[in-house]
């Protein structure tokens, strides 16, 4: 897959086959449009371009609402759209001026001047241009004139779209990890910097990596305890030309933590993960966590003792799903 950080970095392609959305999460509801993107592309010997944006246009149009909470940062978007086998990545970055643009100009300026549209693969509620004015039926009106076709996307998939995208944020938010992964088709998955706290985990026996996310919009799971598979990465800097994904990971099983450590301070969020036969350094490193199992709500004990004895019984839970799913 290549990658354009601005459509000026694009050149026109003589056969592309377009879709256009955020995509947030490639989740299987995605994965399905995708699907049908490829195939149109395959049957006239066309490549795929998906046209997305950055930052998430409701930042732009919306700044004073704060409630946007993303399944997918940035990198690990890209990361899926790789493997999903898309030609072309357009990330356009999304301003007022470009979202003043009308249907039309849209059209005749972007989709045909920038990339060279021959076929538009869009659901029935695409919306574009200066209000969100622009609809399927702009594009199937202008489509003559600008020497495109276009493929509806059957509206049963655009729901399923919906619908995944709501059951992936009500399950993460209940701590439903199964549930989350199954419309997704992976692992959800956190990905941040190590930085240092306070030792109390290597003081009681538990040493963990605090994970610092990035992404401040990125959507953080119930409060509680989990299994997860960590691996340590090369942080992205993805500039336009052929995507590099990540090299193989090596994978270190853990217990992680979501909460605000009531029995402590219960002060401030912390993420934290306590990997499993692991003692090497990596403050400053970023690492992947992939969240694979929900064992427990975080909730406050009345001393130390009591929080020790019950994160033993936490990691026998974790150890015990790795067993099971390992075999």
């Amino acid at each position: 897959m290549k990658i354009y950080r601005n459509l000026e970095d694009f050149i026109p392609l003589d056969n592309a086959v377009v879709t256009i959305g955020t995509f947030d999460g490639v989740h299987v509801g995605h994965q399905k449009i995708l699907s049908t993107l490829r195939e149109s592309a395959k049957a006239c010997k066309g490549e795929t371009v998906l046209l997305t944006f950055f930052p998430h246009p409701r930042l732009i149009l919306h700044p004073e609402d704060d409630s946007l909470r993303i399944i997918s940062d940035f990198d690990e978007k890209v990361h899926r759209l790789a493997d999903a086998g898309i030609d072309h990545l357009i990330i356009t970055p999304f301003t007022r001026d470009f979202s003043n643009l009308s249907p039309e100009e849209y059209i005749r300026e972007v989709l045909i001047g920038k990339i060279g549209t021959k076929k538009i693969v869009i659901g029935y509620d695409h919306r574009f241009g200066k209000d969100r004015t622009g609809s399927l039926k702009d594009l199937l009106d202008y489509a003559d004139i600008y020497g495109y076709s276009v493929e509806q996307i059957p509206e049963q998939d655009i729901n399923d779209v919906a619908v995944s995208s709501t059951k992936i944020r009500e399950a993460l938010i209940k701590g439903d990890i199964d549930t989350a992964n199954t419309y997704l088709g992976y692992p959800f998955q956190l990905t941040g910097k190590v930085i240092r706290g306070d030792q109390l985990g290597r003081r009681i026996g538990y040493p963990t990596a605090n994970l610092l996310v990035q992404e401040s919009h990125k959507l953080i799971p119930a409060y509680g305890i989990y299994a997860v598979e960590t691996a340590i990465i090369e942080p992205a800097h993805i500039e336009t030309g052929p995507y590099i994904a990540h090299p193989p990971e090596h994978v270190i099983y853990g217990m992680g933590y979501i909460g605000t450590r009531p029995t402590v301070d219960g002060v401030g969020r912390s993420i934290e993960v306590h990997l499993f036969d692991f003692n090497s350094d990596i403050y400053g490193k970023t690492i992947r966590v992939k969240f694979l199992d929900f064992i427990r709500h975080d909730r406050w004990f009345e001393s130390m003792e009591e929080l020790i004895q019950q994160m033993k019984m936490d990691e026998q839970q974790v150890l015990a799903f790795f067993d099971r799913t390992s075999g």
